[in-house]
């Protein structure tokens, strides 16, 4: 019955009747469950979650829709989702996933770079709020750069982190040094992936570079940048496209731990743990 729902869904979106008639499970990424469904013909990639989760899904789509408009950097082109039984699922154009090589990975930061040159007349922000994981995220337009950073990134993480038991001694002290650490950066909104780590980005049999499973968002750029060192980094040749096309703003490297110190509260929130630790440590760090 659900795959009749979503099968129906489809061939009405795409004007082309669609019934699936293969089926396989493939990654879904940490939360959710996903499968290749094809007709003999075309073949989609479908993600599901509880029906409770709808929300997130759709927002994962707007920012996807979002990041397709600015026809720089490849994204799996959403299709329809909704509610089917007690699931909520999300369809998503089906890519043939490859290694790629250097040449794939310097058109992925040039492509980047190209992605981020998309800004908002409305400062710093997404017109709704999303998730980091399965953590909300807090998209509120703010005008201010520092002060968006400091209250709905590092800010609610921290009231979250609390929640859960966390001791962070020097937060009060790190988020009123916010304004003066990024007191010389003024950097526009440019449209951000949000969750740049490697999982989150390949090539697609052909070589072609692919992003995916955003938390889209208006920001600095230098989030996704910095993202995309903190579990492993991503090849030199990433980095020499990126700057080939737009080159890094001075004090990058003192930003970046202040960046990532988002993800990596977020990732004490999902998963506890060790993050504590080097929570605290980059704040000591940051602060120093």
């Amino acid at each position: 019955m659900m795959w009749t729902e979503i099968d129906t869904h489809i061939s009405q979106v795409t004007g082309e009747k669609f019934q699936s008639s293969q089926r396989r499970s493939v990654g879904g990424g940490c939360i959710n469950q996903g499968y290749s469904v094809c007709d003999g013909q075309r073949t989609y990639f479908v993600k599901f979650n509880q029906a409770s989760q709808v929300t997130m899904f759709e927002a994962e789509a707007l920012g996807l829709q979002q990041m397709y408009q600015t026809a720089t950097i490849r994204v799996p082109k959403p299709i329809c989702w909704g509610t089917a039984g007690d699931s909520s699922y999300l369809v998503l154009e089906w890519l043939e996933m490859g290694s790629g090589n250097t040449t794939s990975w310097e058109e992925m930061g040039r492509k980047l770079a190209a992605m981020h040159k998309a800004t908002s007349s409305q400062g710093m922000g997404w017109d709704i709020n999303n998730t980091i994981g399965s953590t909300p995220q807090v998209n509120t337009w703010t005008a201010n750069w520092a002060e968006f950073y400091a209250k709905h990134r590092l800010g609610y993480q921290f009231q979250l982190g609390r929640r859960r038991g966390g001791d962070f001694p020097q937060e009060k002290e790190l988020l009123e040094a916010i304004p003066e650490l990024l007191a010389t950066h003024k950097p526009q909104p440019s449209l951000v992936h949000g969750d740049l780590w490697g999982g989150n980005a390949g090539c697609t049999v052909s070589g072609e570079p692919v992003i995916f499973d955003p938390a889209t968002y208006f920001g600095d750029r230098e989030v996704d940048i910095a993202m995309t060192e903190l579990f492993g980094g991503f090849s030199a040749a990433f980095y020499r496209g990126y700057n080939e096309v737009w080159q890094l703003d001075k004090g990058y490297e003192q930003r970046k731990t202040l960046y990532n110190l988002y993800h990596i509260l977020n990732h004490f929130n999902l998963f506890g743990g060790g993050y504590l630790s080097q929570a605290n440590r980059m704040i000591t760090q940051i602060l120093a």
